[in-house]
């Protein structure tokens, strides 16, 4: 196996991480109720570009993930859960060891670590307080 060394690696990655996403049964919903089939690959080539940006140094990402979401979490009547971080990392980690080994790869485990607390901790933050 060979690390991520380029955007064709991080398309791979990208586009089957996602595709296993999509058939979770916890993360699915979010998903596909969030993301509508024909709106997909766009999304994915976006995070393509936010992986290629974080992993390779290569800027090509526009957009702000802390916004996208705080959306969705408002879409999904503020339900999203510690339990949806944690099993959205393990299928990121589980799907990078499949796929690749090397400093990069690490990286990409890290760093959606790294993000996961840092996206779950804004949407907490930035709920409404009084939900019923």
């Amino acid at each position: 196996m060979k690390d991520i060394e380029n955007r064709a690696a991080i398309t791979v990655l990208v586009h089957t991480f996602y595709a296993e996403v999509r058939k979770n049964d916890l993360l699915g919903p979010i998903f596909n109720e969030h993301i509508a089939t024909d709106q997909w690959p766009a999304h994915l080539e976006k995070l393509t570009d936010f992986w290629e940006t974080a992993l390779l140094g290569n800027v090509c990402f526009k957009g702000n993930p802390s916004e996208a979401h705080l959306k969705v979490d408002a879409h999904m009547k503020h339900s999203i859960a510690q339990e949806h971080f944690d099993a959205w990392l393990s299928l990121w980690a589980a799907t990078i060891d499949a796929l690749y080994v090397g400093a990069v790869a690490e990286r990409a485990k890290e760093g959606s670590r790294r993000m996961a607390i840092g996206q779950f901790q804004h949407i907490s933050k930035n709920r409404p307080t009084c939900m019923r």
